[in-house]
């Protein structure tokens, strides 16, 4: 029994070829959309690189991409036959494609799918990504005079003050590593000596931040060294001196950020997704019920158009046997040569002897 089993005349097919040539050539724009999305995420991606750990974020805007030019090409292309579907001449031609069409088409929709659960589902990812690569690259801040990582101290002075964050997962991340260059330490100083002399790696630890991670809407000068020491300062206390710095990290605002942008993008995507299945299903109720035309002389008759000529049972079981025949063939070939192999090798050591 066939699914989903609709009847149609010459009125309705028109109509219906017409709205869907219609909604072909607004997927287009649609797939133009998506490579839109994935080229601008590509490029905010590529913005940050510097603090991510690996390329691997790229997946998202990359699949976003080659999904938005996948789109424009069948769709474009689904026109074209929707336009020829109403001259049964030109659509002659275009039969034997149909089927092999419309399998790369179901294909495509489960890719697309695919792609907008991966935009809801790379928050993990990105969040460990942006958590390794933050750290290596606050280790190079001072390193100014470094080739290569001399940039690194202005792109993540940047990063805090752009998105109003400090460190790591915190503003303490700073007091772990020496962000101060050695260049501007004072090695005849006994604070200095001291502190090196205190640390098993000789490093300069401090108890401060860089100046970008000062709040400028505190209501007092910000206080960035000594952080910890209430009594350096005059009536303060860092644990509740909210205003003064800032208290998130930027993996946790890099985070928020991406995976906001990736969410919008991944519900764009899932209704990109519903327009596509739609066209696809018309698509097939066309391309049914001009192939079931009792007598193509006479556009004018009645004929059905399906999604499955049989049930969803059916059809399964169908698809499962004809693969089962390809690997039967196969097989048999591989076989067939394998003897044709050793027959050769017999008739070789007879001539031989």
């Amino acid at each position: 029994m066939a699914m989903l089993k609709v009847k149609f005349n010459q009125k309705k097919r028109v109509k219906l070829a017409q709205g869907l040539w219609l909604m072909n050539w607004l997927s287009v724009f649609a797939g133009i959309l998506v490579f839109g999305m994935g080229l601008f995420l590509k490029i905010e991606l590529r913005k940050r690189s510097e603090v991510m750990d690996n390329s691997e974020s790229h997946f998202v805007p990359n699949s976003l991409i080659l999904m938005g030019i996948l789109s424009c090409a069948f769709n474009g292309f689904a026109g074209k036959i929707c336009y020829d579907s109403l001259d049964p001449a030109k659509f002659a031609k275009w039969k034997p494609m149909l089927k092999p069409y419309m399998a790369l088409c179901f294909i495509f929709n489960i890719l697309i799918f695919f792609v907008a659960l991966i935009c809801f589902l790379m928050r993990g990812s990105l969040e460990s990504t942006l958590a390794q690569g933050l750290k290596n690259s606050m280790k190079f801040y001072r390193d100014t005079d470094t080739p290569g990582r001399c940039f690194m101290k202005k792109t993540i002075d940047m990063l805090q003050i752009e998105f109003k964050c400090c460190g790591n997962n915190g503003f303490k991340d700073w007091f772990e590593i020496q962000w101060i260059s050695n260049r501007y330490l004072d090695f005849s100083s006994k604070e200095v000596k001291d502190r090196i002399k205190s640390n098993v790696d000789g490093r300069y630890l401090v108890d401060g931040v860089p100046f970008s991670c000062c709040n400028p809407s505190s209501p007092r000068p910000c206080i960035q060294y000594q952080v910890t020491n209430n009594s350096a300062h005059y009536s303060y206390d860092y644990q509740t001196e909210e205003l003064n710095l800032w208290r998130r990290g930027c993996r946790e605002a890099l985070v928020n950020y991406y995976s906001n942008m990736m969410n919008t993008m991944g519900a764009v995507v899932l209704l990109v997704w519903l327009f596509e299945t739609t066209v696809m299903v018309g698509l097939r109720l066309l391309h049914t019920s001009l192939e079931s035309i009792p007598n193509p002389e006479d556009p004018e008759c009645e004929s059905e158009g399906w999604i499955l000529e049989n049930s969803v049972k059916e059809t399964l079981k169908s698809a499962l046997e004809s693969l089962k025949k390809i690997g039967k063939f196969n097989q048999v070939e591989s076989d067939a040569e394998a003897g044709g192999e050793e027959g050769g090798k017999t008739q070789a050591v007879t001539t031989v002897s």
